[in-house]
């Protein structure tokens, strides 16, 4: 699959179940993890039309550490707690933000990021890596959203 085929008249549900669906053909026989980030960071920027998307993988040293994305040049590094990203990593859950300026350190890696959603990824039962998206629109995310994008991170882990 070279091309991603989805309709412009769908609604976001649909968007993202035809998404999913794609992205696990894309990465059905690709073993290796990173390729298959970039490869999904790609995909669902080219479908939403996000303003960033990207893994941040943890470290040994209780940071995050930038892996694939699309979009601007980004934050290399995040503390564990810290930001949207490091909320969602201590937390143990994905976190919605609807309004980036009214979250507590925010760590602003654009000032045209105005709504997030970071994912948690996990295999045996602890955080290998989180999948952040921003927005240049406020409130863009939403339950339906965190379900799919729940859904796709899954298909990255692999054993």
């Amino acid at each position: 699959m070279e091309e991603l085929k989805l309709s412009a008249t769908a609604d976001k549900q649909e968007r993202y179940k035809c998404l999913t669906e794609q992205i696990k053909s894309l990465t059905d026989n690709e073993k290796n993890m990173i390729a298959n980030m970039a490869n999904i960071t790609a995909a669902i920027r080219q479908t939403f039309d996000f303003i960033w998307v990207g893994f941040y993988l943890c470290d040994n040293n209780n940071e995050l550490v930038l892996g694939p994305f699309q979009g601007t040049i980004a934050c290399t590094r995040i503390k564990f707690g810290c930001g949207v990203c490091g909320t969602a990593w201590k937390e143990q859950r994905s976190v919605i933000v609807a309004d980036v300026d009214k979250f507590p350190g925010h760590i602003a890696c654009s000032s045209d990021s105005k709504s997030e959603i970071v994912v948690p990824l996990f295999k045996n039962n602890r955080i290998f890596a989180v999948l952040d998206i921003d927005s240049d629109k406020l409130n863009t995310f939403d339950d339906i959203d965190k379900t799919a994008l729940e859904e796709i991170v899954r298909i990255i882990i692999k054993d």
